[in-house]
């Protein structure tokens, strides 16, 4: 039989030691397990990735590969442009614009900027307002707003043709090219347009006497008459006072007689200023009638 008095080994102790013990307690912590599960392999490809595109070769390649693959569907038959059609405006004007953008047609439309292209048309004088657009098929759309001239605006360096905003249209050789256009002139004259034209359609009956209007001091207009007639109209009201003289002249043809200039600057006040010869005569018939007496 065993001896009774022999000593028994001590039992293990089940408790985990203090390292284990925190590390188990690290293991229930979300955020570490979350580091170990996704944050760690991430790190790993994210430094493996690194050291893979820092090779110069690596990085050409890839980019003579993106090249070549964009390359391939910009050139794809669906996204080329083979041609522009321009409406809205005359031929002229047409090809100043295709002057002004000069394309090399067939072309991506990957390579075109509606935009710029835009932007570069609404710079030309004659356009008030454009848009530029991809059509199905492959064409370059432009739809034109031309400006629309209304006046001729003389001044030293020549006649130019304004819209009804004062914006110049372009330059234009002599008068008669456009005759259906009254003609103004003088300092701040395209800033009052729409008060020229009044002007001039009140002048209607005068008819093709009306040379055109000359603007004085950026203040007031003169109406000028063949025959080198001259009606100085007041800052207010111009229209019913040029309604008054032609009114006038209806009743005593007084734009018919040798008259130089009609005043009305003072509408309380109106002269009369006769020409140079009718003057003489005048002075020479007086002093006839004074000596005959």
């Amino acid at each position: 039989m065993p001896s009774l008095n022999r000593r028994r080994s001590p039992k293990a102790d089940p408790a985990p030691s203090r390292w284990s013990y925190r590390m188990q307690r690290l293991m229930l912590t979300p955020l570490f397990r979350l580091t170990l599960r996704a944050g760690l392999p991430f790190a790993v490809s994210l430094g493996a990735a690194t050291w893979f595109l820092s090779d110069p070769d690596t990085q050409t390649a890839i980019r003579d590969a993106v090249a070549e693959t964009r390359a391939s569907i910009e050139q794809r038959p669906e996204f080329m442009v083979n041609l522009m059609a321009i409406d809205g405006g005359d031929p002229e004007l047409a090809e100043a614009i295709r002057t002004a953008i000069p394309l090399d047609f067939p072309i991506s439309s990957f390579d075109l900027d509606p935009a710029a292209m835009r932007a570069k048309i609404l710079e030309m004088p004659p356009i008030r307002e454009a848009s530029v657009r991809i059509r199905p098929g492959g064409v370059l759309q432009i739809d034109l707003i031309p400006r629309v001239p209304v006046a001729i605006w003389r001044t030293p360096e020549g006649l130019t043709l304004i819209d009804e905003s004062g914006v110049h249209v372009g330059p234009i050789a002599r008068r008669g090219l456009r005759p259906n256009l009254p003609v103004i002139a003088g300092d701040g004259a395209p800033a009052h347009v729409n008060e020229a034209l009044t002007l001039v359609r009140a002048g209607g009956p005068l008819g093709d006497r009306l040379r055109g209007l000359v603007r004085l001091g950026d203040r007031r207009w003169d109406v000028v008459l063949d025959r080198d007639q001259r009606i100085m109209l007041p800052v207010e009201n111009p229209v019913g006072a040029l309604e008054r003289v032609i009114a006038l002249h209806g009743v005593d043809e007084v734009l018919s007689r040798d008259i130089a200039r009609i005043d009305l600057r003072l509408t309380g006040r109106p002269t009369v200023r006769m020409n140079t010869t009718a003057t003489e005569e005048w002075w020479r018939i007086r002093q006839l009638n004074s000596g005959t007496e």
